[in-house]
């Protein structure tokens, strides 16, 4: 098992303990922190304060040696040592095989009663009786009052009544509660003992129809629907955060089954080469995919980060609709924007928010939010924000990365595969 020191010796850039004024963080009531502090042999106390998912034990027998927290939980994020090729070999098996992840941490927030849709339609920008039918996932956001971005949860209709956030790194059971004890909604909202983990990669369908039988093939993208896995119950949806032909296994009751549920699907997985791996950065960030609280927070608009599109500025009312519209008319002074760098292949997260300049100058005109190597295109790629005159694909820009300054290239996103083609292919043929 490899020591948080023994990721930093190879990838330690120089400290900056200087914050430079860059003009895009002049806007936020609480900028991002651009220090420049590097990598460091810090480790995270494990403690009560944080709460291990009902698959934490798993994950540590399974060779995991490295977590963040999300959603106040440990979350898994790497197994593979660097000495056998690290993040980059857990991206093969998911490209290449089945893989399956602990992603307890999207955590399930449940609205309930005969006011769930309605509720729900207050809380998010698209809308729910057009775009929701019972058995329909979809990508959604929740603003705030100014339009900042709360979360950017995938929704799940369960039934008519019932609604699943399967929620990034924010908390939205307080905002919902909060929004209801002033809303009175005839609704229940709460968190309840739903754990999923995602199975992903090319192999990934056959695992699914050994477990589920071959009516799993007929889930079309981006819907869901209840099973039972030897006696437990289930909810699968083809969802994902890879890009890949995937799903996610939603296990009810996860705090009581969670063993008997990992092992059955682990077994079942061996004769596909079935893996353990953490949720891929690298392949999400070639398929453009955001990171809340990384590449997106709450002083961010839609407009800022291309997620103008699920703003239906048509629907009646929504938490958000004044503030969006006035934004929409008026535009944004940055974007978020996909970069194609040189430089050494960064094969680690980014402790740091690293810095963009124009070329010629040492002036930083905005920062990078995720970079990793894309093995797809044998580059280092990244999001950045910058100012919108920059924003333009070709725009000629300088990336202070560890260790080194090197050329980026303003490019479009999503970097891999922008239609969606692989994880939205029909799984059985016709």
């Amino acid at each position: 098992m490899e020591s948080k020191a023994q990721v930093t010796q190879s990838v330690q850039p120089q400290a900056d303990s200087s914050i430079p004024l860059v003009p895009i963080n002049e806007s936020r009531a609480v900028p991002v922190n651009l220090r420049q502090t590097g990598y460091t042999d810090a480790e995270i106390l494990t403690s009560t304060r944080i709460r291990k998912s009902p698959f934490w034990h798993k994950s540590h027998e399974a060779g995991c040696w490295a977590y963040t927290v999300y959603n106040r939980m440990y979350h898994p994020r790497a197994y593979v040592s660097l000495k056998d090729g690290g993040l980059m070999t857990e991206y093969e098996y998911l490209t290449q095989d089945v893989t399956i992840w602990n992603v307890a941490v999207e955590r399930q927030i449940r609205v309930k009663g005969p006011d769930a849709a309605d509720f729900v339609n207050l809380l998010i920008t698209r809308d729910v009786h057009k775009k929701v039918p019972v058995g329909q996932c979809r990508y959604v956001i929740l603003c705030n009052q100014k339009g900042g971005i709360i979360n950017d949860p995938v929704l799940l209709r369960v039934a008519e009544d019932e609604f699943w956030f399967s929620i990034s790194d924010s908390d939205v059971l307080l905002w919902a509660q909060g929004v209801n004890a002033f809303g009175n909604y005839n609704v229940e909202i709460d968190e309840i003992d739903v754990s999923p983990v995602q199975i992903q990669g090319p192999k990934s369908k056959y695992l699914l129809e050994k477990l589920f039988g071959p009516s799993v093939l007929e889930i079309p993208y981006y819907h869901c629907a209840q099973r039972q896995l030897d006696g437990m119950d289930v909810t699968l949806s083809r969802t994902g955060f890879s890009a890949e032909v995937g799903f996610e296994v939603y296990l009810h009751d996860a705090t009581w089954y969670a063993d008997r549920f990992w092992d059955t699907v682990v077994e079942a997985g061996q004769e596909f080469g079935i893996k353990v791996i953490a949720p891929s950065h690298v392949r999400r960030l070639e398929a453009g995919i955001l990171s809340w609280g990384q590449d997106v927070d709450i002083e961010n608009s839609p407009y800022e980060v291309n997620l103008g599109w699920q703003v239906d500025l048509t629907k009646e009312n929504f938490i958000g609709k004044e503030a969006l519209t006035r934004i929409n008319e008026e535009g944004v002074s940055k974007k978020l924007v996909g970069l194609r760098m040189g430089g050494k292949p960064l094969v680690w997260y980014n402790e740091d928010f690293y810095l963009v300049d124009e070329p010629g100058s040492n002036q930083p005109i905005g920062f990078i939010s995720s970079c990793f190597y894309s093995p797809n295109l044998q580059c280092n790629i990244a999001l950045a924000m910058v100012p919108t005159q920059m924003a333009e694909p070709g725009t000629k820009l300088r990336a202070r990365l560890p260790r080194e300054t090197v050329d980026a290239e303003v490019t479009k996103t999503p970097f891999v595969d922008p239609k969606k083609k692989k994880p939205a292919q029909k799984l059985r043929a016709t």
